[in-house]
Formats: structure tokens, sequence, C-alpha cells
């Protein structure tokens, strides 16, 4: 198993623990299907009524897809097969809160989580930025999920800047990526607290807020995807020159701001 789970019966707070550390909590084809699995899971069981989301170690949150997962594509600029699109909660129908609570690197493909996430707490640890476009790759689904959360500037600059910037925990709170700063070390603590919170008011209530809030932004959100695998399929490099730049990366080569 690359999750663990942990779920309080008495708050009804399940927290949920990206567990590979040695892989910066990458998520590869296995973590992908248990992260489906799971949010279906929880919509039968009642006694889970809040979810925290968080990485293990202190390096990472996530960063995104294991780059030794394999995923064949069709030949075809309108068709593609997207591992990480079916990892979040919304896109499993699970209507119930989830609190992201982010220690280190959350980068690329760590966005299908924090966009599916209500809000976001931070460890002082936490940067943020997309790789995509250093390694020759269209960031699409990425930005789509990011610009319903952040002001457009500052997320263009994020994903067009790859590499050579981070957003720091405390610019990332400044523009409300973050809605708290935890205490260093504190971030699943505060996450914790807030799900404790929420997860003790009507269900009812708690999951029909969800679900309109998620509303206010499908639409837009399901238009922007469908344009999604033709600009990836024009734009990407192939795999082999995408592996090249990703060999030849610098490392420290970057601003945090």
């Amino acid at each position: 198993m690359t999750l663990r789970i942990a779920a309080d019966k008495d708050t009804g707070v399940a927290v949920v623990t990206l567990d590979r550390p040695h892989r910066l909590n990458a998520v590869d084809l296995a973590t992908a299907a248990e992260l489906a699995a799971v949010w279906r899971e929880f919509r039968f069981d009642d006694t889970v009524r809040a979810v925290v989301l968080t990485g293990a170690g202190e390096r990472a949150f996530c960063t995104g897809l294991d780059r030794d997962a394999v995923v064949p594509q069709p030949n075809s600029p309108y068709m593609q097969d997207d591992p990480l699109l079916d990892i979040g909660p919304k896109a499993n129908d699970l209507w119930k809160p989830v609190i992201s609570a982010v220690a280190g690197m959350a980068c690329g493909g760590a966005f299908y989580l924090l966009g599916e996430s209500e809000f976001v707490v931070a460890d002082p640890t936490a940067v943020f930025f997309d790789p995509h476009t250093t390694y020759g790759m269209v960031s699409a689904y990425e930005s789509v999920l990011m610009a319903h959360r952040m002001p457009y500037g500052e997320v263009a600059r994020m994903m067009l800047m790859g590499t050579a910037e981070r957003i720091s925990a405390q610019r990332a709170y400044d523009i409300g990526l973050v809605s708290e700063l935890a205490s260093p070390g504190g971030a699943l603590e505060a996450a914790v607290a807030c799900a404790a919170v929420i997860a003790g008011y009507p269900t009812e209530g708690v999951q029909g807020t969800v679900r309109a809030l998620w509303a206010a932004k499908e639409a837009a959100r399901a238009q922007a995807y469908a344009q999604a695998p033709p600009l990836i399929a024009l734009g990407n490099l192939p795999a082999e020159r995408q592996a090249e730049l990703f060999a030849g990366r610098r490392s420290g080569a970057f601003r945090t701001r």
C-alpha cells in the first residue's frame, strides 16, 4: 500500500497520507488507483465526515506523477490517458470536505489534489511550483485547477516560470492559495483541528455546501479540460527529449519568492 489511512470515529476525521517519502510522495499508478478507491470508500462510510490529506516525511507533500510510471498514449491529439484525472475526491463523487496539509514541495500533479481540496493549510517549509514548461510539457489540467484558486497573474507566472521559481508558503498565503500558515511542523495538527470542527456540524449542510462551492467553478473547469488533450498532444516534446531535459536539471537553480 502507498497510502496510510487513519480514522478517528469520535471526531469523524480521517487522515489520508501519501506514503512514498523515498519518491517525494510522487503518485505512481498503484497510488493513483488507491486514491480513487479510498475516496469512493469514504462515500459509504458515515463515520468519516471530514478528511485531511497530507504527505509522509518533511521534504514533500507530493511531486506529481512518478516519472517512472509508464502511461501508453493513443496516437491522436484528441485522446489522452491521464492517470491523475481520477485521483481527487471530486472526480470520485465525494462531497465530504477535504483539507490539504502541506509541508515541503507541492508541485506539478500535486495540483490535482490541491485543486480538489476545500482549502490548504501549510507549514512554513511549503513551496509550490510547476515544472512542466521547463521539461517541454504543457501545463494544462494543473493550470486550470490553479486558475480557480489563485489570481491569474500569479498562476500564469508559476506555470510559465517552471523550475526557475518557487512560491513560498508566505507568498501562497498572501495570494490566497493557502488559507492558514501553521507553526513549524504544525500543518497536519492545524488541518485536523479545522476538520474536527467541520465534522461536528450536521453532515447534510456541510456536504451541500461543498457541492455548491464546486458547482461555482465546475462548468468552466469542464470546458477548459476539454481543450487539454489536443493542447498537450501538440505542445509536449517527445518523451525522450523530456527525459533529457529532466536529467540535465541543475539542483538549487531556483529562487523562492
